[in-house]
């Protein structure tokens, strides 16, 4: 596992999310409560949180690559398991409980803990198949 494959992990999982919100997104912004100007786009968009999005999905394929290797997982089938585990009971609840406090729908949190779940599953099938 080399940085060229965390770079890829990450843009995986980053291209996944442009799919996975882009499918999901009325419903999204309708949990989140997103004010949407008269053509149904959020109002006062910015670049920033595409930007913050990448160097986060940079962290975590850079944190799951020395897991794996310590951990020898080594195969896809091992990858995409310990991926898909990472994403659905470390980051997901996380999400659950920020969202939870902020009083914020549960149809937000099986949003984004979809994409968590699924993004970090993705992460570890391409961390593992190169």
């Amino acid at each position: 596992m080399t940085l060229m494959t965390v770079l890829a992990a990450a843009a995986a999982s980053f291209v996944f999310g442009a799919f996975w919100y882009m499918t999901l997104s009325k419903p999204w912004i309708k949990a989140a409560n997103i004010k949407c100007d008269e053509n149904g786009r959020p109002e006062g968009g910015s670049a920033v949180p595409f930007a913050l999005s990448a160097v986060a999905m940079l962290v975590v394929a850079g944190m799951m690559r020395h897991i794996f290797q310590m951990g020898e997982i080594d195969t896809i089938a091992k990858g995409f398991t310990s991926g898909l585990g990472i994403g659905l009971f470390f980051i997901s609840p996380w999400v659950m409980i920020n969202n939870a406090y902020g009083m914020r729908p549960f149809k937000l949190t099986l949003i984004d803990g979809g994409y968590s779940t699924f993004g970090c599953a993705i992460m570890g099938i391409v961390l593992t198949a190169f």
